[in-house]
């Protein structure tokens, strides 16, 4: 398929053939079992159940410090995310969504006025754009704006994900966050799994293999991506494992930072101040950052770099680790033969070896995963 049937195709999938998360032939988008804190439970929790209900997912895409923040979600479908994000950005902030779908888009919308009476707020702070993820300047989206930008098991839908993300590079602020889920797969994929529509639609057929990902992040200019939660996706239905012979796929959240031109990173002894709300004892950055309070904790240059330059800056004391420097192309990923690949399915492997609790897919539509 080129791109525009791809459109057309996911188009129909998700505004007529699915109806709810009931309808959905795979785990590929169903929610990854996630604990969160208090305020995510109660904001997940508050959005009304028609736009729960046609949630498609693969991840909780709500990071740490939202308050005030201008947020955007690529592929926001009925809504579930950018309302629980209105919740937590509070009425200084603000959450845009963008959709390419009729009937998705539709359902958004209806339900703005619901969640700002829900919330208090004295004016909505969320709307929706109607445009494509690969073309987030033509619908009217300004750049170098955002906060945060999120994503929720959408970029493997898109035809063309190198275009998708550089359209959120440009529409990121400096110091700005990419903050998404999406599906990846062990190798490239062969083209008879790239035809069939309805594994487009379940996300899987689109999925790009991890290890693009991190060349074409490093080629558009963003940070290493961090690796913050992974689960494995089953593959059950005999049809399906047919078309796809051996391929394994996956659910990642990964972290991307804009970082400013000619940062450099070195090894940094950092120390958390405990200061973020509802993360007072401990911020977890990635899955093999975990700041405690008050502890001090040596971390590399990328780490370093992504912490001084983004919204976490004022959470840290900084001081001088080793003496050990690296430019830009080095830390930060924009040279691929320079990237430090971390593969996510052998992540899996050495969680299973060691006894360690892996992540599963669960519960489909809505709110009980969290």
């Amino acid at each position: 398929m080129d791109g525009t049937q791809v459109h057309d195709s996911v188009k129909d999938y998700y505004g007529k053939r699915l109806k709810t998360a009931d309808d959905l032939q795979t785990q590929a988008c169903v929610t990854v079992g996630r604990v969160v804190t208090k305020p995510v439970r109660e904001a997940v929790a508050a959005v009304h159940d028609e736009v729960a209900s046609k949630y498609y997912g693969c991840g909780l895409v709500i990071p740490e410090k939202l308050e005030d923040m201008k947020v955007l979600d690529l592929g926001s479908g009925s809504g579930r995310d950018c309302f629980a994000l209105s919740k937590l950005v509070g009425p200084n902030g603000h959450v845009t969504g963008i959709d390419m779908t009729d009937e998705q888009i539709a359902v958004s919308r209806k339900y703005i006025d619901y969640h700002t009476e829900k919330f208090g707020y004295k004016e909505s702070n969320t709307d929706f754009v109607q445009g494509y993820i690969e073309k987030l300047r033509e619908a009217g989206l300004k750049e170098n704006y955002y906060d945060i930008i999120i994503s929720n098991c959408v970029i493997n839908l898109s035809p063309d994900k190198r275009a998708v993300l550089k359209e959120a590079f440009s529409v990121l602020k400096e110091g700005g966050e990419f903050y998404f889920s999406d599906i990846y797969a062990d190798r490239e994929l062969e083209d008879s799994v790239r035809k069939d529509e309805v594994l487009w639609g379940e996300c899987i057929s689109g999925a790009l293999y991890w290890k693009e990902l991190f060349t074409l992040a490093a080629e558009i200019g963003f940070s290493r991506p961090f690796l913050v939660t992974a689960a494995p996706v089953p593959i059950d239905r005999e049809d399906f494992k047919k078309i796809l012979g051996d391929a394994r796929f996956v659910s990642v959240t990964y972290i991307l930072f804009k970082l400013p031109p000619g940062t450099k990173g070195e090894l940094t002894q950092v120390i958390y101040n405990g200061q973020i709300s509802a993360y007072e004892k401990e911020f977890r950055f990635d899955h093999q950052h975990v700041f405690k309070k008050d502890d001090v904790v040596t971390v590399t240059g990328p780490v370093a770099a992504s912490l001084k330059c983004s919204r976490f800056s004022d959470e840290f004391d900084y001081q001088p680790g080793p003496k050990k420097t690296c430019d830009t192309s080095a830390c930060n990923g924009s040279s691929p033969d320079k990237v430090d690949f971390e593969d996510p399915f052998e992540y899996l492997e050495k969680l299973k070896q060691t006894g360690q609790k892996v992540e599963s897919s669960c519960c489909g539509g809505s709110k009980k995963c969290c």
